[in-house]
């Protein structure tokens, strides 16, 4: 390829830099960049002949190709000759040069050519520099920018240059008075500085090993001695800091005398800065460096200036910090590392000026010396191991701080201590105290819900730097490992630190790991005479407690059980074995569950089953009893923990149960009786819940203890005494007893039943009732504590139900009987008649219910004034009033529940008619009450009741009913109903035709009698089918709808519905809807089904007559309307009333879930509805099809189009279903469709083709049997009607793509050519579902002609690959989709194993296409394989550059380029150049960016013809 084509090309792509879209102005770059990594030397001078040539060009283009310009030269700086070096080096200092003014980028971008190429062309480069840098001249800005920059990126070819360079611009400083001069030589005296000290650092491999520092000296001091005395004063903020930045590195290179005697000016000088700068890490980094020059040469002014440097870095490092902020940050660490200088120059000073610091109550202060503190721990460790001790007790008062900001810097610095030995000495434990004690502290709210420098969010902070700080020191620093084990132990049983209880847990368990890895002994803790530490008794009560609210505290339940896994020796020896099965089962319950779905119950349960297989593995009773001794004197430490103590009682109560010393468990007993904290309800009820599980094995000490505990002084009301209870009030009494009473109820409920009847009346009944009743002189006094009613009402359930329960229960004569009822009621009695608040009348209604089945039998008017007061106590409430948000409503439901069980608990024992008249009787005041809500109560319970006695004695039906009837005579109204049923039923069955037409004639829509008496002619099925067959006769004899003009000049005529055939269907409707109408709905269930179908099909969009509109109005607005009167709605909802009368209820929801039922009502989904009944009813009510079909048949020939398009979308849906094939339907259903091909309406067509397709999902096995008929049809189909969009043509092409894989070959082979030609031209439809589906229908060809490909298909093939290739990038998924798919049928055809495996691997569905990476793969391949195709690709790639679509437009040029980038050197002649560059030129002025883009990145391949 010549020359000039190479030129032509950077014309092309240099002209078009000047496009205004960014993204364009970015891939001309590129391009020119791709160009110039295989043209260099050609890239570089077009570039620079353009930027000659066109002197006026702007100087935002002139900077894009400087750009260009840059990269080549980095990218082949080794292959460029001196020659073109020197002429771009020339360029580009002109370039940078031409104008005086500042543009920075353009003069950037030359700047930066030259630094590229002086990491070469050093001496070229200087030479042309310098040239612009002559004495006596103030030089261009950029001249000394440059040479800045060249200093740091070429050290070795710049430093020689320096002092000549130095002297030269000495003078220059004098006479530089613009500030952005003076800035520029600032910054090139601090980078000719640095890169001196890297020279001198690196001299060993330097050019010139040679060069000394001293030789800069004299320069840098001159220089120093300008910046600093005069230009440092200057106003100007941006100078300042360009000065102090400079200053730095410089301050290396001064003498040591003179950098002595500079000093005492030049720290109070940069000093002073901070005073002036808002952003202060330059003067902090300067600082650093200028303090670390001093120490370098053991200065002694520092010493001078220490006090004054420390005041201000300190004033620095308690600025607060925004984490926001990196300049405040990176300031940070400029400061700590000039302490950090300062540490390692004068620890003692440095340390007296802080620690002391530490003492006061500023937060500010405070926090910055802490942060100073600990990095000088880490920095300066080796200064500081002498120091550690004096550190260690200067922490003392930030220990005490309570401020979140101090707290937190006090943690990081106690980590910094752990990792340097600090905490090992005397004092260190105080430190791991205080971070326990941080882990300890509440979680805080969430940090978003607050402000951002809220004392809350940093709380929250505090304790998770903690938690991870305790951690982080247990896992990562070995040295830790002693001081902190067993010493953490000590924090577990404390409450202060039960916050911190998950972080230390998971730290012991790793420090006993590892313990366990080191072969420590047997037991991980050695007591040694320790008393602090926790027993293994103290551990395992409070590891246990605290597993029971497992999800607190970050999950301390699982950290909990783990650290008692691991401990299973020190807890007890022959723990181990158990502990290792039962422990996983634990932690794996909690881990299905979260804290809003565990069941506390459940798991409180699993604890304590733990806790039982514990003990009893023990078995030791010393061991046992030493457990219990613990809990008991672990259970203040949870006053505050009301479930936690809840459960460490039953966890008492198991222990005391598997003790076998009767003196340990009474003594214990008596202490939990004589200290617990009765005025706490959930105490009360703990303490009841150990009692129970103690009875259960001690069930004669349990209940001595509390017989003793009984006749104690507690109970005597004469003077003097309370021997125990002396400060008690009678409240406090009431709740003694209250507790007392539940002991016994959990004690009847838990002891075991063989023993529980021998005790039940002498020792429980009877020690309840003393408990409940006091006497004064001899004289009952009824108690009015809510609280010890319940519990007495509660413990009588309990108990009642316990001797219910046992093997004798249902003969147990209990004696107390009558007095428990009788007390029960009294509570009732007792409460409001007209209000529900307490649970009370529940609890009493429950205990009674318990009673009632225990024998003896309560008398005839024991029973009755039991029921009548219970009822009293309920019905009378009156109901919240409405619109108020009621908290009483589940307390009445649950009464109202506990009133049913008993009154169906009295039932049971009597279960006669005459017992529930009695029961009746009871209820029928109520039931004629006049208030509506105590009618409503009474009903209920009537229903209850009468369900429960039908349910239990399975009667006759009748018998009920007549009684029923009897009792409803009295009540107005509904009776008359009822006759007026039975009469209708009467005359139809003599005279059903005029009774059906008198109640069509009945005004639409009809009233709910009407209704009823519609579903009264469905009682008997032999009426019930004649009535069907007349509702049949009148919906469809008549026409469905008349057209008429709303106005004359309307387009389209509106349907009015006519009224026969639609009070028809709603007669229809109501009939169905009768239970009792199901065997005549089975019997006429084809007629039904094929005339609904059609009712629906023929009244889409049919309208109702103007009179019935208003009445459907004003009924909806009334909020009467229970059901649409509209014609197709109502004959949809008849529809569903068919299929649920039949059976196919199945049918019903598929339909509601699919949206079909919507679908059908709608003329736009209505086919699509159609076809979704079809489908559910292949599915599920195949056996009914055969007379539905025939009965569809006749519909071929229906006048009305929709019904004739209903029947066809119907018939043709279930030759997608094998059912069809099983009841032998095909065929009748297939010459049915077939002879609705010449249908005039185009929809029937389209469904017909859809039909005879879908026989290959339906029955695939039969497509090859009837393939030349449904091949036929379908490219009949192909050519239907003139419109090149006709939706007949669309369904033939789906339809074939169905077809093609199952016919046989030979059918298919005379077809494939005609088929390829037809639906080439659809490729490029507008519309959508064309190109989508003839592309995948082009793919089924491929696929169904693989490895017999003929070559006049080949050649369709191959015509059809660019276009598959570039709708690839077809805007509509579909199309894109199906192109995946065709092309991956394409490969196999192709006879090239490369490209079918690319086409399969990166063409699968769902998976995603890196577009440009796999048209390069496949053009490489293509032109390998193929190179004649190279014309007829290119070709048809510059057809799609006018494409329609922006995205095929920009992939048009890709296959272009791609083509080119791999053509072989031998076809290149067969590219039209001149062509493809004009197009491509074209393309570059396209209105779309993304297509101008691809044109210049395709222009960029082109280098390949170069």
């Amino acid at each position: 390829m010549s020359e000039s084509y190479v030129k032509r090309l950077f014309t092309i792509l240099l002209d078009a830099v000047t496009d205004k879209d960014p993204q364009v102005q970015e891939q001309v770059c590129g391009a020119l960049c791709a160009l110039g990594e295989s043209q260099p030397e050609e890239a570089l001078r077009a570039c620079e002949e353009h930027l000659r040539l066109h002197d006026k060009l702007a100087h935002p283009y002139r900077t894009m190709i400087l750009r260009v310009m840059e990269t080549v030269v980095s990218s082949h700086l080794g292959e460029l000759d001196k020659g073109l070096a020197r002429a771009s080096i020339l360029l580009a200092s002109s370039e940078m040069t031409k104008v005086k003014e500042l543009v920075c980028d353009w003069q950037q971008a030359a700047s930066n050519v030259l630094v590229a190429l002086g990491k070469r062309f050093i001496s070229s480069v200087m030479e042309e520099i310098l040239s612009k840098f002559q004495p006596g001249v103030l030089p261009h800005h950029f001249v000394v920018q440059t040479l800045a920059n060249l200093s740091v990126s070429n050290v070795f070819g710049v430093v020689p240059f320096l002092t000549s360079i130095l002297s030269t611009m000495l003078p220059m400083l004098s006479a530089a008075k613009p500030d952005s001069m003076r800035v520029v030589f600032c910054c090139a005296l601090q980078r000719f500085s640095e890169s001196t000290l890297e020279y001198l650092a690196d001299l060993d491999q330097a050019p010139d090993p040679t060069v000394r520092k001293d030789a800069f000296a004299t320069d840098i001091f001159s220089a120093y001695d300008i910046l600093f005395h005069h230009w440092l004063q200057s106003r100007e903020a941006k100078l300042r800091l360009a000065v102090v930045e400079a200053l730095g590195p410089m301050s290396h290179l001064l003498p040591s005398e003179k950098l002595e005697e500079q000093l005492p000016k030049l720290l109070p000088g940069v000093l002073g800065l901070y005073k002036k700068h808002a952003e202060t890490v330059h003067v902090s980094r300067s600082l650093g460096q200028i303090l670390e020059a001093a120490a370098s040469v053991g200065s002694r002014t520092l010493d001078v200036q220490l006090d004054s440097l420390l005041a201000a870095l300190h004033a620095q490092i308690c600025v607060p910090v925004e984490s926001s902020s990196p300049l405040v940050m990176s300031n940070q660490k400029e400061v700590l590392r000039c302490f950090t200088v300062l540490a390692c120059c004068s620890p003692d000073r440095l340390l007296a000026f802080l620690l002391p610091k530490l003492d006061t109550s500023n937060e500010r202060t405070r926090v910055g010396t802490l942060q100073v503190v600990r990095h000088i721990i880490n920095s300066a460790a080796a200064q500081m191991e002498v120091k550690q001790p004096f550190i260690l007790s200067s922490m003392k008062l930030p220990l005490l701080d309570t401020n979140s900001k101090v707290k937190r810097a006090v943690v990081q610095v106690i980590s910094a201590m752990a990792h340097h030995g600090y905490l090992e000495q005397p004092g260190g434990e105080a430190m791991i105290e205080y971070i326990v004690q941080q882990c300890a502290l509440p979680p805080e709210a969430e940090p978003q819900k607050l402000g951002a420098n809220s004392e809350a969010l940093a709380a929250d902070s505090v304790r998770a730097i903690s938690v991870s700080t305790l951690y982080l020191v247990s896992t990562t620093v070995d040295r830790m490992g002693d001081v902190l084990w067993p010493y953490l132990f000590e924090f577990l049983v404390p409450v202060r630190f039960t916050g911190a209880l998950t972080p230390l847990c998971r730290s012991l368990v790793h420090l006993a790991q590892k313990r366990q890895e080191a072969g420590a002994h047997a037991l991980l803790i050695q007591y040694n005479g320790n008393v602090t530490l926790p027993s293994p008794y103290a551990m395992a009560t409070r590891l246990l407690a605290v597993s029971s609210s497992p999800y607190l505290g970050d999950g301390r339940g699982a950290a909990s059980l783990r650290l008692l896994s691991v401990l299973h020796r020190d807890i007890h020896p022959m723990l181990g074995q158990r502990w290792a099965t039962a422990i996983p089962l634990l932690l794996e319950h909690l881990d299905g569950y979260t804290e809003e779905t565990l069941s506390r119950k459940e798991w409180e349960e699993k604890l304590l089953m733990f806790l039982r297989d514990t003990l009893a593995v023990v078995s030791d009773n010393t061991w046992i009893c030493q457990l219990s001794l613990e809990m008991c004197k672990q259970l203040p430490s949870y006053n505050g923990t009301p479930l936690e103590k809840n459960f460490l009682y039953k966890c008492i109560g198991t222990t005391l149960g598997a003790a076998s010393s009767k003196e340990v468990v009474r003594k214990h007993l008596q202490e939990l009786l004589e200290t617990a904290r009765y005025q706490e309800e959930s105490e009360r009820e703990g303490l009841a819940c150990c009692f129970g599980i103690c009875a259960s094995s001690h069930l004669d000490d349990t209940l001595a203890q509390l017989e003793d505990f009984v006749k104690s002084d507690v109970f005597r009301k004469s003077a003097g005494i309370f021997n125990i209870f002396k400060d008690r009030s009678e409240n406090e009494v009431e709740k003694v007893k209250s507790a007392l009473i539940l002991c016994y109820g959990h004690v009847a409920a838990r002891a075991p039943r063989e023993l529980l009847l021998a005790r039940v009346e002498s020792d429980i009944f009877r020690n309840m009732s003393q408990c409940f009743s006091t006497k004064v002189l001899g004289i009952k006094v009824e108690t009015k504590d809510l609280g010890l009613r319940l519990c007495l009402a509660q413990s009588v359930c309990m108990a009642s139900q316990a001797v219910r329960s046992s093997s004798h229960g249902s003969s147990f004569q209990l004696l107390r009987k009558p007095e428990l009822v009788a007390q029960m009621m009294e509570f009732i009695k007792a409460e409001p008649s007209d209000s529900l608040r307490t649970p009370m009348r529940k609890k009493a209604m429950l205990a009674c219910t318990y009673l009632a089945s225990l024998e003896p039998a309560l008398e005839g008017q024991a029973q009755a004034d039991l029921i009548h007061s219970c009822l009293h106590s309920i019905m009378a409430v009156l109901p919240e009033p409405e619109g108020v948000d009621s908290h009483q409503e589940p307390l009445y439901l649950d009464t109202m529940q506990a009133l049913k069980d008993l009154l169906t608990s009295l039932l049971q024992r009597n279960m006669t008619p005459q017992g529930l008249q009695v029961m009746v009787e009871h209820l029928s005041p109520w039931i004629k009450s006049p208030r509506g809500h105590e009618r409503v109560r009474a009903l209920g319970l009537s229903a209850c009741l009468l369900q429960h006695f039908l349910k239990h004695l399975h009667i006759s039906v009748p018998e009920i009913v007549s009684v029923l009837c009897s009792k409803l005579q009295e009540t107005h109204g509904e009776h008359v109903l009822q006759a007026a049923q039975h009469s209708v039923y009467v005359l139809a069955a003599r005279h059903h035709a005029a009774v059906v037409s008198s109640l069509l004639g009945s005004p639409l829509p009809f009233d709910s009698h009407t209704c009823t008496l519609w579903r009264a002619l469905a009682v008997e099925p032999g009426l019930a089918t004649q009535v069907l067959g007349l509702l049949l006769e009148k919906m469809s004899g008549d026409v469905p709808f008349k057209e008429s003009r709303a106005f004359l000049l309307s387009s389209a005529p509106d349907r009015v519905a006519t009224l026969p055939p639609l009070a028809a269907t709603c007669a229809l409707y109501e009939v169905a809807s009768a239970p009792a109408s199901g065997p005549a709905v089975l019997e006429l269930y084809p007629q039904l089904f094929a005339a609904l179908l059609l009712r629906v099909s023929c009244t889409v969009g049919v309208q109702l007559p103007r009179n019935l509109q208003a009445k459907e109005r004003k009924s909806a607005s009334s909020g009467l309307a229970s059901r649409s009167l509209e014609p197709c709605s109502s004959a949809v909802d008849a529809l569903q009333a068919v299929l649920l009368r039949g059976g196919n209820d199945d049918v019903v929801q598929r339909m509601e879930l699919e949206g079909g039922w919507q679908l059908l009502r709608t003329s736009a989904g209505h086919e699509e509805g159609v076809t979704r009944l079809a489908s559910a009813m292949a599915k599920f009510a195949g056996p009914r099809l055969p007379l539905m079909m025939k009965a569809l048949f006749a519909t071929q020939s229906s006048v009305y189009e929709m019904q004739r398009v209903s029947s066809t979308a119907f018939l043709a849906e279930l030759l997608s279903s094998n059912t069809v094939n099983d009841l032998m339907l095909l065929e009748s259903l297939l010459d049915n469709l077939l002879a609705r091909q010449k249908d005039t309406c185009a929809r029937v067509r389209r469904l017909v083709l859809r039909g005879l397709a879908n026989v290959a999902s339906g029955s695939p096995d039969k497509v090859r049997a009837h393939g030349p008929q449904l091949l036929t049809a379908m490219i009949g189909g192909l050519d239907d009607g003139d419109d090149p969009h006709s939706l007949v043509a669309l369904e033939a092409m789906v339809g074939l793509a169905r077809l093609l894989d199952l016919v046989e070959a030979w059918d298919l082979r005379s077809v494939l050519l005609h088929v390829a030609i037809r639906i080439r031209p659809f490729f490029d439809s507008e519309k959508v579902e064309f190109r989508s589906a003839s592309i995948r229908l082009f793919g089924h060809l491929n696929k169904a002609c693989q490895g017999d490909c003929e070559d006049v298909f080949l050649e369709q093939l191959v015509g059809g690959l660019a276009p598959l290739l570039l709708h690839l990038q077809d805007p509509q998924p579909p199309v894109a989709a199906a192109c995946r798919f065709a092309l991956r049928m394409c490969g196999p055809n192709l006879e090239c194993e490369e490209l079918a495996a690319i086409f399969q691997k990166h063409l699968q569905e769902g998976r995603g296409l890196h577009f440009g990476e796999f048209l390069n793969t496949t053009c490489k391949h293509l032109m390998h394989h193929f190179p004649d195709l190279l014309g007829r690709l290119l070709s048809t790639s510059l057809f799609y550059f006018k494409s329609s679509w922006e995205d095929i437009r920009a992939a048009a040029p890709m296959l272009t380029g791609f083509l080119a980038l791999h053509v072989e050197a031998e076809r290149r002649p067969q590219v039209d150049l001149e062509q493809l560059l004009a197009a491509l030129q074209l393309l570059l002025k396209d209105p779309a960016p993304a297509v101008r883009v691809k044109a210049a990145e395709t222009l960029g391949r082109l280098v390949k013809f170069a």
